[in-house]
């Protein structure tokens, strides 16, 4: 990820095509000058929450891109607020074109195939996914930033990168509402290099955290400190919270 391109993103005049359909928000595939792809969301477009306030969509995708960037883990594509734009101001990523078989998958009720974890089953379905490094990274970094709204269309798979996370809107919440498909991780250790990864990035807290403290308030990012800090006392990952929704509708 370079700084020219992060620069592009950021500054080269967009040239819109067709909306994505089905977004929950205004979402629209562009062109930069240069002619890279990528996804522009408008401010302008950001439906209503009553969870979060208003007009910070765009700076929560931003930010989790820069918790990403911070781990060096390379989970989000690169992400970037645009003070203008021809629908106004608004969040600007790369395009990323998903390629291969997804990582997630609601199968009915049987074996379950090697490599594969279960989420979640009922009604005659199990929820899986594969048993990745990247998944384990993704469970990790959605934990710090809360992300509560992990569905399986949001993991891209790519050949020779693993796997990338889109849509992280809904992130940073000052309350702990992790939902996700990616629960066949749950209450087990944490791995080596994702360990020392969590605990360094927490040794090189606040000057870390210095890019998203001027996305998101103070308790926000003070509650990502506390649950980083959680992760790296308990060593395990995280089991869902009692009295909230485990995971996101739907699914996929």
């Amino acid at each position: 990820m370079s700084a020219a391109l992060l620069a592009e993103l950021r500054d080269s005049p967009l040239t819109l095509g067709e909306r994505v359909p089905g977004a929950s928000n205004v979402t629209v595939l562009a062109r930069t000058g240069e002619g890279t792809r990528c996804v522009y969301k408008p401010r302008a477009g950001e439906r209503e929450l009553w969870d979060f306030p208003s007009g910070t969509l765009a700076e929560r995708e931003v930010a989790t891109f820069e918790m990403d960037l911070a781990l060096g883990w390379n989970l989000v594509p690169p992400t970037v607020i645009r003070a203008d734009g021809p629908l106004g101001p608004g969040m600007c990523q790369l395009y990323v074109e998903a390629v291969g078989e997804p990582p997630v998958a609601l199968m009915p009720q049987g074996n379950v195939p090697a490599g594969w974890c279960v989420a979640a089953s009922g009604d005659g379905y199990v929820l899986m996914h594969r048993d990745s490094v990247e998944l384990r990274r993704m469970v990790l970094l959605d934990a710090i930033t809360a992300n509560t709204d992990r569905k399986g269309g949001h993991l891209l798979p790519v050949v020779g990168t693993g796997v990338f996370g889109i849509d992280h809107g809904v992130t940073f919440s000052v309350e702990d509402k992790l939902r996700t498909v990616l629960w066949g991780f749950a209450g087990q250790e944490i791995g080596g290099s994702e360990q020392a990864d969590l605990e360094a990035l927490l040794e090189h807290w606040p000057s870390a955290a210095e890019p998203i403290a001027g996305l998101l308030s103070a308790a926000e990012v003070d509650a990502a400190r506390e649950r980083l800090t959680a992760l790296v006392t308990l060593k395990v990952f995280p089991l869902p919270q009692p009295g909230w929704p485990r995971l996101p509708w739907p699914v996929m």
